[in-house]
């Protein structure tokens, strides 16, 4: 659907520049998170970048959310069948979540683990889980899991959107597009 100038409707610029600046520190969390499994003698120097990385997606996912319940978006394309507006909107709640519950449980696994959580310099992060080994690896264990469900969701999300761009051109991207104009 075009709105009266001919251009298809975008979504706000904050959202837009929200959405790619995490696409980028999530995907940046994934492949510290990768390194850090295979790379033992880069892992402390990994951990001190995902650490604080977590964190700040953790504050920018609650902002994202809020500005998203605040915001007006703009319509799917026609293209799209309820069916995929229903997978659409379920695959945006499962990344919200995944981008909130990982930074939550890696936190709380740190905790678990009596780990420092030390987020840049002097400034630490308290505990909000005593020490307890047994819940340290149950938490280590759901965080892995929660990594692997938000790669699977990223890549359902990538490949919907390519889909969409590269097969049926209906716009979609450029819904979310920052750089360029809106439409030709």
């Amino acid at each position: 659907m075009m709105d009266p100038s001919g251009e298809q409707p975008r979504f706000p610029l904050r959202m837009r520049i929200l959405h790619w600046l995490m696409a980028a520190m999530v995907l940046s969390m994934l492949f510290i998170g990768l390194a850090m499994v295979s790379s033992l003698v880069n892992y402390h120097w990994l951990l001190s970048i995902h650490r604080p990385l977590g964190i700040l997606v953790l504050i920018l996912v609650i902002i994202r959310f809020i500005n998203r319940k605040l915001s007006k978006l703009p319509p799917f394309p026609p293209t799209m069948s309820q069916a995929e507006r229903r997978i659409a909107h379920a695959s945006e709640l499962m990344l919200y979540t995944l981008m909130f519950l990982l930074p939550i449980v890696g936190w709380a696994m740190l905790s678990a683990g009596n780990y420092p959580i030390v987020m840049v310099g002097s400034i630490h992060l308290p505990h909000i889980l005593p020490a307890n080994p047994t819940l340290f690896a149950v938490l280590r264990m759901t965080h892995t899991i929660l990594a692997y469900l938000l790669v699977l969701t990223f890549l359902g999300h990538l490949s919907a959107v390519l889909f969409h761009t590269l097969v049926l051109q209906d716009g979609l991207l450029r819904r979310m597009w920052v750089w360029g104009p809106p439409s030709r």
